[in-house]
């Protein structure tokens, strides 16, 4: 089963790239920009694909050449129009076939992140002597190494901000409290040219004891949608290690998503709103579409759904009977029984309509039976409302994450990574392989 799901997703990203940049779009099938967070995804799959055998590794390390060599050389610089990004981030959504800033889209410092992970999951990965994987390592640490974090974190405050504008500048809101921007801060202290302060870490978990909470059943660190607990568990593995925060709760990050997991479940066998399908084995919020920001009847009554959304068990106004496979499937290493457990029940009752030749389409939705009322995707009569579309950074957790389930690739080779060793150690993680690997990299070493 999920070497098969395993498959088909590898193939979504291998196929979309652009035959030229080798760029992934944000979207499948529908026309859409080039996603710099599901081009990381992509460079991680590559790895995957070629471990696996998918495709040959010399055609994965050609792809991920490819890739980097494009990103490195697209303009950099602070107008509106002619640039791919600023201070070495790069705008969430690039041209396709150009790769410069697409629309009035932002600058974006989580986006940027997480295409940094894929590059660095690349540069560990192809460690042989070759001429071409000793290029993607140079051109992975020229990409990497040039991201001015500091930049990012304008004035006293050690925050990151979330996005930048060219004529507006920075916005306000930063990246603070238990959100997916662990792996942003991780990235930004462990940078050996541009990092961020000492005290960034610290000051993003100060926030983190309004999140601290009982959800059903569950006492965990907690934010609505499964993604937030996936996306840096995808690159570092968060077992038994613990920044200091989580060592004061006497837990780690690992069981904190674990929890989270099961909070998901049991969120759906109580299923406050009535909504169809949920159960003990269909379960499943994240961010993801659904099938418009509409009024449609159910069970009687009008009930508001709504479109592309960050759905989450913490909000529950948010629920609106849209579920996402891969709020399942990217979280298989947390709790590996009842995923599979889902998955199986997913493939079994729902199968035939969301399962595909890429894997799994993005969401659905059993309790949207209005055809004439959705806005995007269709509806099956007799089953519900099902997207049309995947989307790259909902697919690179369930690729990813399945991998790690089977054998712990991207996990071990991210663990020999300099830069996620340096930002973990700044953000004063212990505990686990983390301590280990610091007992062994200092043995040795005068005082």
């Amino acid at each position: 089963m999920y070497r098969d799901i395993e498959r088909r997703t590898f193939d979504y990203f291998w196929d979309t790239a652009d035959p030229v940049t080798g760029l992934s779009p944000d979207r499948w099938p529908a026309r859409a920009p080039a996603s710099i967070a599901a081009v990381g995804f992509a460079l991680t799959a590559d790895v995957i694909g070629a471990h696996r055998g998918y495709v040959t590794r010399e055609a994965a390390a050609s792809r991920v050449v490819k890739v980097l060599a494009f990103l490195l050389t697209r303009p950099e610089g602070p107008g509106p129009r002619g640039y791919a990004g600023y201070h070495g981030l790069f705008y969430h959504f690039l041209d396709m076939h150009t790769g410069l800033r697409y629309g009035n889209s932002e600058l974006s410092t989580i986006d940027t992140a997480l295409l940094m992970a894929g590059v660095l999951t690349a540069e560990s990965y192809f460690d042989r002597p070759t001429r071409q994987e000793r290029r993607i390592r140079r051109l992975a640490d020229r990409l990497y190494r040039r991201v001015d974090w500091g930049w990012a974190a304008p004035g006293l405050n050690p925050l990151v901000s979330m996005a930048w504008l060219p004529g507006h500048g920075f916005y306000k809101a930063r990246w603070a409290g238990f959100n997916e921007a662990s792996i942003l801060y991780i990235l930004g202290l462990g940078s050996p040219t541009h990092p961020l302060r000492d005290n960034a870490w610290s000051a993003w978990m100060a926030s983190n004891g309004r999140d601290w909470r009982q959800l059903d059943g569950q006492t965990l660190l907690a934010i609505g949608p499964q993604f937030v607990f996936q996306y840096t568990a995808v690159w570092v593995d968060m077992r038994d290690i613990a920044d200091p925060f989580m060592r004061s709760h006497g837990e780690n990050f690992f069981e904190n998503d674990r929890r989270a997991t099961l909070a998901q479940r049991q969120y759906a066998i109580n299923n406050p709103h009535g909504w169809a399908g949920y159960g003990p084995d269909i379960w499943g919020l994240t961010a993801c579409d659904g099938p418009g920001n509409v009024r449609a009847p159910y069970r009687g009554r009008l009930r508001q759904f709504h479109s592309y959304d960050a759905r989450g068990i913490t909000d529950q106004d948010d629920d609106d009977g849209t579920l996402a496979p891969t709020a399942v499937l990217g979280s298989l290493p947390f709790a590996p029984r009842y995923v599979t457990a889902a998955t199986r029940a997913l493939l079994r009752q729902y199968g035939d309509i969301i399962y595909t030749r890429y894997g799994f389409l993005d969401s659905f939705n059993p309790s949207f039976t209005q055809p004439g009322l959705a806005r995007k995707g269709h509806v099956v009569p007799g089953r519900g409302w099902v997207d049309d579309d995947f989307i790259g950074i909902d697919q690179g957790p369930i690729i990813a994450m399945i991998e790690n389930h089977r054998s712990g690739l991207i996990w071990r080779i991210m663990r020999h990574n300099p830069y996620i060793r340096a930002g973990l150690r700044r953000a004063e993680f212990t505990g686990g392989w983390f301590s280990a690997a610091t007992a062994r990299a200092t043995a040795g070493r005068r005082p």
